[in-house]
């Protein structure tokens, strides 16, 4: 079985929506299975999780990984930066090389930093040496969509409020994110 770890962090659930989104694509490949994980928080008013909290075991048995948060002034939260911040011997031992990688967001404003959010999410994944995985052109909702979606990984635009619910294009986009890095998983696979 190809394992493919979905870890997030959501404040407001919206990230929580894209990860399952992002497993039923995972899952729609055979032999792959999704590992839903969040982080601890500190962060007043978080939802508490539903979730298991992750650990570095999670990381090492995984055979790629998608990364997703909200967009906290174009970076990750920090609760996800926290738990990345403590996985230096991951980096150090090479157990993370050769594993491809991507990433999600969600921002309330439409121009809320999600791009920048999204290339800082995967400089620790360059740095363990992960195979970084977009999302092409070839996906049709990322041409037409007119809220979220970047070729550097899916994003949902949430509102102000955060009570934008996933549209359409956003949902196919997380969809195809799941199937593309379950599918590189299982190439790259060892």
């Amino acid at each position: 079985m190809t394992k493919i770890l979905v870890l997030y962090y959501s404040k407001r659930g919206n990230t929580q929506k894209m990860a399952r989104l992002m497993a039923r694509g995972i899952e729609s490949v055979d032999g792959c299975e999704a590992m839903l994980r969040t982080v601890e928080s500190e962060l007043p008013e978080a939802e508490m999780p539903t979730d298991p909290i992750v650990t570095e075991q999670d990381m090492i048995d995984c055979n790629g990984i998608l990364i997703g948060s909200p967009s906290y002034f174009g970076n990750m939260a920090s609760p996800l930066k926290k738990f990345i911040d403590t996985t230096g011997n991951l980096w150090f031992s090479g157990v993370m090389e050769g594993k491809p990688a991507g990433v999600f967001a969600t921002a309330s404003s439409l121009h809320g930093g999600q791009e920048t959010t999204l290339i800082n999410m995967m400089i620790p994944m360059m740095h363990f040496g992960m195979v970084i995985v977009g999302l092409p052109y070839s996906e049709k909702s990322l041409l037409y969509t007119q809220s979220g979606g970047s070729p550097y990984g899916a994003t949902h635009w949430a509102e102000i409020e955060s009570n934008r619910s996933i549209d359409h294009n956003e949902k196919q986009l997380c969809l195809a994110q799941g199937r593309r890095i379950a599918t590189i998983a299982q190439k790259l696979k060892v």
